[in-house]
């Protein structure tokens, strides 16, 4: 608050500011309003505390699939590039990072984290792997951060992740090298994405077919170019696929109870279906 002398009693003064004379008055309380307080509204100018009343009651704007209509940065694709580039950095001066959190059939029956926290690491013969992956995830992730809102987008890219490493386990066989070959990268959590986004697209009546054509270039090279776990593309795919068409396609009165179940059942599958793959080996 400011200090300093008050003016006469009769003379309008703001009520934040008692020092300050004001004979501009808010168009919702009648209050005298001086400069630092005014905020101009369509018709007239209103004062700060009836700006924040109207923000509290007023309902947040939404996007056409339901997600809150923010401005600023996308935290939630910003906090996952973070995440990847910090592990990358840990891969690199930490002995036995990446040994410690990737994914490989043998062990995930018993150390299941790894599921997910191999989504966050990546290849450390070079950049190319994790800057490919961090490109698409800023390419894709604030578009669909945005329509969806922060939780349905942060669940989608962590099951698409979990998602992907499912698929390596299910089209791994015990009897091969690949039962115990360690998988690491967020190509599953990049592709859950991928088919989010070409429903979201098909649904909002848009041309999907740039999307149609990364898609088949990635899987494509998944099957031509050595060292890429094709099997964590398809199931992140998948996951991504059908989490997106329920949370585009959802009732728009009932897209929270129909995304938490989706996400829910989602979640809930990848467990059933890892569990039973090892009571088969």
């Amino acid at each position: 608050m400011s200090t300093g002398t008050p003016p006469p009693v009769d003379t309008p003064v703001c009520p934040r500011h008692p020092d300050r004379v004001s004979y501009v008055r808010c168009q919702r309380c009648g209050r005298p309003a001086c400069p630092e307080c005014q905020r101009q509204a369509a018709v007239g100018v209103q004062c700060v505390d009836c700006v924040a009343a109207a923000a509290r009651t007023q309902r947040p704007t939404r996007t056409a699939l339901g997600g809150t209509l923010r401005q600023g940065r996308p935290v939630v694709t910003i906090t996952f590039i973070a995440i990847c580039v910090a592990s990358f950095v840990a891969q690199q001066v930490v002995p036995g990072w990446t040994s410690r959190w990737a994914f490989a059939p043998f062990i995930g029956e018993v150390e299941p984290w790894r599921f997910l926290t191999a989504a966050f690491l990546h290849s450390t013969g070079g950049v190319f792997h994790i800057l490919f992956n961090m490109v698409a995830l800023w390419m894709i992730g604030p578009y669909l951060e945005g329509m969806l809102g922060r939780a349905r987008f942060a669940a989608l890219y962590l099951l698409s992740a979990i998602g992907g490493s499912v698929g390596v386990l299910l089209l791994a066989s015990p009897d091969a090298l690949s039962w115990y070959t360690g998988v690491v990268g967020a190509s599953g959590a990049v592709f859950g994405l991928f088919g989010a986004v070409l429903v979201v697209l098909r649904r909002l009546g848009r041309d999907a077919r740039g999307i149609l054509v990364i898609l088949a270039l990635n899987v494509v090279m998944g099957f031509v170019v050595q060292g890429i776990a094709w099997q964590a593309h398809l199931g992140g795919l998948a996951v991504g696929a059908i989490l997106g068409a329920a949370y585009a396609y959802a009732p728009r009165d009932h897209r929270r109870t129909v995304g938490i179940g989706a996400t829910a059942v989602m979640a809930v599958l990848l467990v059933l279906v890892s569990v039973l793959r090892y009571m088969a080996v």
